[in-house]
């Protein structure tokens, strides 16, 4: 609660206006101790969730909660003045969801970086309830009414479904294309789907130096899983450096989440979509640099786009990632997919390398 209050009285950045801020302050407020009580119940509920490990990779396998689970934005209205409003809503498992506000607009799409606000809520008659004395909120048939006090409607959130500017981006001139959806040949390991993606766990036969990777993932749909074991992999530059593949959708962005430089550096914003949507990763990569008598002298460094968003500028890798394939050294190396016991889908893998700086 401290941290909902902290966040409106920062009016500016928030996006909030004075006569808006104690609306929909109260709303939120009341919402939150709202539901309170029976957060209790939902962890003790925790303890009786389905395998953890039970995953979807369509639609139609991953059941009803899926269909609300999802980002939704909008305008809230109160005291003459309008505030815009992105909500991630997050599936749980058995009917159980949080909803995650970001004031101004969903991460990368007006939100500031401030506050977050979190609520629970669960599944009734095919509508998921946040209710409170001064307000709440009804998910149901794509969008999140939100109504005040005394019943007033607040404004209503649609959702959406953003796809990466990048998605589908077709190699250019000079590209090493690993994987076109034809053929899994290209990879150690590589085993296609039956939808002709690509699974985890592969290894490029080809190596590179410095190199622009583009590549296209698809989490699974886990909602009893949580933190690691939510859809979990990682795409290795030179099987050395690990940029996390992680159901991250909602969370903070953390260094061993979807985005990160795993142990060394988070994601400036966190761009994870839901799960079951296809998602993309633009990476710069630049090989760190030793001397004749094998000393590294420069770190590598990297650059990554996650759907379009810059999360890393040119960030400095001192050291491998702990359990990488291929230990730091001057040699090139291959592009490492991780198998962390959890499906994904991939496609659109291509390589474009780039002439080494002179020493």
């Amino acid at each position: 609660m401290h941290a909902i209050s902290q966040c409106f009285q920062k009016s500016k950045s928030c996006g909030f206006r004075s006569r808006a801020q104690s609306s929909v302050l109260r709303l939120l407020t009341g919402v939150a101790l709202g539901l309170a009580v029976s957060q209790v119940s939902l962890q003790a509920a925790d303890e009786k969730t389905p395998d953890p490990k039970q995953a979807a990779l369509t639609a139609e396998a991953a059941g009803s909660d899926f269909d609300l689970q999802g980002e939704y934005s909008g305008t809230l209205n109160t005291g003459g003045e309008s505030l815009r409003l992105g909500v991630q809503v997050i599936a749980l498992g058995s009917g159980r969801f949080k909803a995650v506000g970001y004031p101004g607009g969903l991460p990368g799409d007006g939100w500031g970086g401030e506050k977050r606000i979190e609520v629970e809520g669960e599944l009734k008659d095919g509508a998921v309830h946040f209710a409170s004395d001064e307000g709440g909120g009804i998910l149901r048939n794509g969008q999140l009414e939100i109504v005040g006090e005394q019943g007033v409607k607040l404004g209503e959130l649609k959702k959406v479904i953003r796809k990466s500017p990048t998605l589908g981006k077709k190699p250019p001139e000079g590209a090493v294309v690993l994987f076109d959806g034809t053929t899994a040949e290209h990879f150690k390991g590589g085993r296609l789907t039956d939808e002709s993606y690509l699974r985890e766990g592969v290894t490029s036969n080809e190596t590179f130096g410095d190199f622009t990777l583009h590549m296209e993932f698809m989490l699974s749909f886990m909602p009893h899983a949580r933190g690691q074991g939510r859809s979990n992999s990682g795409a290795y530059m030179q099987g050395r450096y690990e940029v996390q593949i992680l159901d991250s959708f909602g969370l903070t962005g953390e260094h061993n989440e979807c985005g990160g430089i795993y142990e060394l550096h988070k994601p400036a914003v966190n761009m994870c979509f839901p799960p079951l949507s296809w998602q993309t990763y633009d990476v710069d990569f630049q090989a760190a640099r030793y001397d004749d008598a094998g000393k590294k002298v420069t770190d590598a460094t990297v650059t990554v786009r996650h759907n379009g968003e810059v999360i890393h500028q040119n960030v400095k890798l001192p050291r491998g990632t702990r359990a990488a394939p291929v230990k730091e050294g001057p040699e090139p190396g291959p592009l490492y997919i991780q198998n962390h016991g959890n499906p994904l889908w991939f496609r659109n893998i291509w390589v474009v390398p780039q002439t080494k700086a002179a020493e």
